[in-house]
């Protein structure tokens, strides 16, 4: 290891593996390698084969574009994928024993992952068709060059990485490759994702909000769609949202994940089983306090997919994902509701795929101080070992700080779980500035994995604090429901317990030089923060919220998650939503103000922002605003490379200037 730390321009150096996928004999394991181009500046994947028997990690796919999605044809004999090397990204498939991919999609809006069917006779997958048209129309096919009003009359009308709405929906496409020909499956003005299918290759499962007023019922439904009669049935009642349904290999039952939103948008995801001979839907995890699935709150792992339930051969048992404690992992679950953990240690697992034979996995895992690789693990026996290798060269010649977990009591005694970074090259007797990092969600959860702006700000000599609050996933229901209703409460006296309890504990933090940060709703509570104490001497706001009456209507989930987190909305209850708005309480704030927003961030607008910064100045207050051109509500975790650094460098410089 050497001597010097990361730096926020490190990411033009640093690569992320991704999406591993098993071949059908186990002999060879495919994944995504993504880095930036230098001299672009922009992101390239590719894919990526080890060999189990060789020994050897062969590229497969070249070129400066984004290559992703592998997927292995159940007769092991091609390997699809997406690609925009056209422009959209289309499917691409090649043939395992070599030579050039054959481009199988030409979808004016793209195509999205493929999903083979058991015959490897049939791929399933979907594009988004403007209402009104077909996919054989030659009008949906052009892009109009002139510009034209577009009339909206749903509330859902514009989405956060796509923009203001063109009228299109996702619809199901079958591809039969014998013939090449693409059939359209669906139609309408409502979306068709599309999942698995089932092993006689003749149904499919797939999830849809397929019901009049969809806009006022969130909900979304599985189905089974029968190719030869070409007609659906829905298995979930509309009550919740349903997700991921997985065949099993005998064909007798389907796994979905999901809730019944019974806590609205706090729930936690739950595995349920349809037996189809008695069409009865059942939920094997009501009684177990875990979140299923990886909700880490990181900005690191691109073309991460989530797997969701793999089923093993004998149609008995299955395994998937969990978040639990600021950890991720691997559990066996059976038909019969038993859950045993097959893979819980201090990291996060943030890819998935196994043998369903030999229960031999492959886990993509990431710890605070490796940005992440690829393990092959025996599910059977517990024998990891590490078969890719992608950043060891560069990070040989850096200086990582380790997260060292805490545990502290809240206000009301409420036990909080969070974790204490160093600087690098840490001085004894020698007192450190300390940032407080808030993540989003809230529903979601800091966990034992790499983030590049802490290991940015560790290495400029900031101690780092990161906790999960109240609201935050991983900790059971009622501790992800204790937000709702209170946003401001005692979510804020539990940050304020986190850092009193490190000044209490760690001689070499000085409580004469805070900062704190965060997005989304970690930038509403870095605003909420220093408009109820002055005790940071800096802040800097991500992608945040300040005005809940505001955001109502012009966030592209404004009104839902308002309703739902809240507990209020603009038209009977607008005192509740300006209550706990920050923007409120600015009369209040002396903490110098470091604002930073992507210009097309539809989840948290630009305006909220914008409403802050004016109101901040017109007080002749310190604040700044840097806008991020072109950039969503993505834009420190997968925005343009270049806007990615500076988002880093801004908040280094920011602190710098003001605590350092």
């Amino acid at each position: 290891m050497g001597n010097k730390g990361i730096l926020a321009g490190d990411l033009f150096d640093l690569k992320s593996v991704t999406d591993p996928q098993l071949s059908p004999d186990g002999s060879m394991v495919a994944y995504i390698e993504t880095s930036v181009d230098k001299e672009d500046e922009r992101y390239i994947s590719n894919i990526f084969i080890y060999n189990f028997i060789s020994k050897q990690t062969i590229q497969w796919t070249y070129g400066l574009h984004r290559q992703f999605s592998p997927r292995w044809s159940p007769d092991g004999l091609h390997l699809a994928f997406l690609s925009n090397r056209s422009g959209k990204n289309q499917i691409y498939i090649m043939n395992t024993t070599g030579g050039e991919a054959n481009q199988l999609t030409d979808f004016a809006q793209g195509a999205t992952t493929p999903i083979w069917a058991p015959d490897s006779r049939k791929i399933l997958t979907s594009t988004r068709i403007k209402a009104g048209y077909t996919i054989d129309e030659k009008e949906n096919e052009l892009v109009k060059k002139r510009e034209e009003a577009i009339e909206y009359d749903r509330i859902k009308y514009k989405s956060d990485g796509s923009g203001y709405l063109d009228q299109s929906f996702s619809q199901l496409i079958l591809l039969d490759l014998p013939s090449g020909r693409a059939e359209q499956l669906t139609s309408g003005e409502q979306s068709y994702i599309p999942s698995s299918w089932a092993p006689n290759s003749k149904e499919f499962a797939y999830v849809s909000n397929n019901i009049e007023a969809a806009d006022y019922n969130l909900a979304s439904d599985v189905f089974i769609f029968q190719l030869e009669a070409r007609s659906s049935r829905k298995i979930t009642a509309t009550n919740g949202l349903f997700y991921l349904p997985k065949w099993s290999p005998d064909g007798n039952y389907l796994t979905l994940i999901g809730h019944e939103r019974e806590y609205e948008g706090a729930t936690i995801s739950k595995i349920w089983l349809y037996t189809l001979a008695t069409n009865s839907l059942t939920c094997l995890t009501a009684d177990w306090d875990v979140e299923v699935g990886d909700v880490v709150a990181s900005d690191f792992h691109i073309e991460a997919v989530n797997p969701g339930i793999l089923w093993t051969n004998d149609s008995q048992g299955f395994y998937f994902l969990i978040s639990d404690h600021g950890n991720t992992g691997v559990y066996y679950g059976t038909i019969e509701g038993a859950m045993y953990p097959s893979l819980l240690e201090k990291q996060h697992v943030y890819g998935l795929t196994i043998d369903p034979q030999t229960h031999m996995a492959i886990v993509a895992i990431s710890t605070p101080t490796h940005p992440g690789d690829l393990y092959s693990f025996n599910l059977t026996n517990g024998e990891i070992e590490q078969i890719t290798f992608v950043n060891d060269e560069f990070l040989n010649e850096k200086t990582l700080s380790k997260a060292e977990s805490i545990t502290f009591s809240s206000k009301d005694d409420l036990e909080i779980h969070g974790w204490i970074m160093k600087p690098i090259n840490l001085e004894l007797g020698k007192k450190y500035p300390l940032v407080l990092e808030i993540h989003g969600g809230p529903h979601a959860m800091y966990a034992n994995t790499y983030v590049h702006e802490f290991q940015t700000l560790v290495a400029q000599g900031y101690s780092i604090l990161f906790t999960n609050p109240r609201g935050s996933a991983g900790y059971g229901q009622e501790f992800a429901n204790s937000v709702r209703g209170d946003y401001g409460g005692m979510d804020y006296e539990d940050l304020m317990a986190a850092v009193d309890y490190v000044l209490l504990e760690f001689d070499f933090v000085d409580k004469q030089r805070l900062g704190v940060t965060g997005g989304s709703y970690g930038g509403f509570m870095t605003n909420w923060i220093i408009g109820h104490t002055d005790r940071f001497k800096a802040a800097v706001t991500q992608r945040c919220i300040s005005n809940w009456l505001s955001f109502y209507g012009v966030s592209d989930i404004g009104y839902s998650f308002t309703e739902w987190e809240l507990g209020g909305n603009i038209i009977e209850s607008p005192e509740k939503l300006w209550e706990h708005s920050p923007l409120k309480y600015v009369k209040n704030i002396t903490t110098p103000l470091l604002l930073l927003h992507g210009d097309k961030d539809y989840r948290c607008p630009i305006e909220q922002a914008e409403q802050l910064f004016v109101a901040l100045k017109r007080q002749k207050k310190e604040a700044v605003l840097v806008v991020f051109p072109n950039q969503t509500h993505e834009v420190s975790r997968s925005g343009a490379p270049r806007l990615r650094m500076q988002h880093t460098e801004q908040i280094c410089n920011w602190f710098a200037k003001h605590i350092n």
